[in-house]
């Protein structure tokens, strides 16, 4: 199957809810249960939580469309507490469409997105090696550490990874 990657609009935005609830429960429910990552689900991918992204100023958001479904989302926006950077704050693949090189076109396009940046930044759950490893295959390297992914109060540490970008 074909993906084109295009920006995303107010008509895909349950069919990315649907892709981050598919996409969260894979990657997580191994390492916080089932129960944790559906409220992570439910107060992080609400609709009115996506439609927030998608109009965000300095924020792009992309999906990969094959026509029918969407089998990929990328968001980043302008990282406001550090001059030039940009802030990858979620790469999703639907399971089924995973390991097809849509992750790869997805970053490949967002990180064009923002001319003006010098760094993107990403924050991956501690447990998740397989997303982190994924990022180092991108250029990535780990810069430092967090005690609260996704949320205030989380309880969820993760690693911050960070790439040098491109100069046009």
């Amino acid at each position: 199957m074909v993906y084109f990657i295009r920006t995303a609009g107010d008509e895909d935005v349950e069919k990315i809810r649907v892709l981050l609830a598919e996409t969260f429960h894979q990657s997580y429910d191994p390492f916080y249960g089932a129960d944790a990552v559906e409220k992570m689900v439910r107060n992080w991918h609400s609709p009115v939580a996506i439609r927030t992204r998608l109009i965000k100023k300095d924020g792009e958001f992309l999906v990969a469309d094959d026509g029918s479904k969407i089998g990929g989302i990328a968001y980043a926006a302008v990282y406001p507490k550090m001059a030039k950077t940009v802030m990858l704050h979620q790469l999703y693949v639907a399971p089924a469409c995973q390991n097809d090189g849509i992750g790869r076109d997805l970053f490949a396009e967002i990180e064009t997105c923002f001319p003006d940046a010098e760094i993107m930044r990403v924050e991956v759950s501690l447990p998740n090696v397989r997303a982190a490893s994924f990022y180092q295959r991108l250029g990535f390297a780990e810069v430092d550490r967090m005690e609260e992914w996704g949320a205030p109060n989380s309880g969820l540490p993760a690693i911050i990874m960070e790439k040098r970008l491109q100069s046009l």
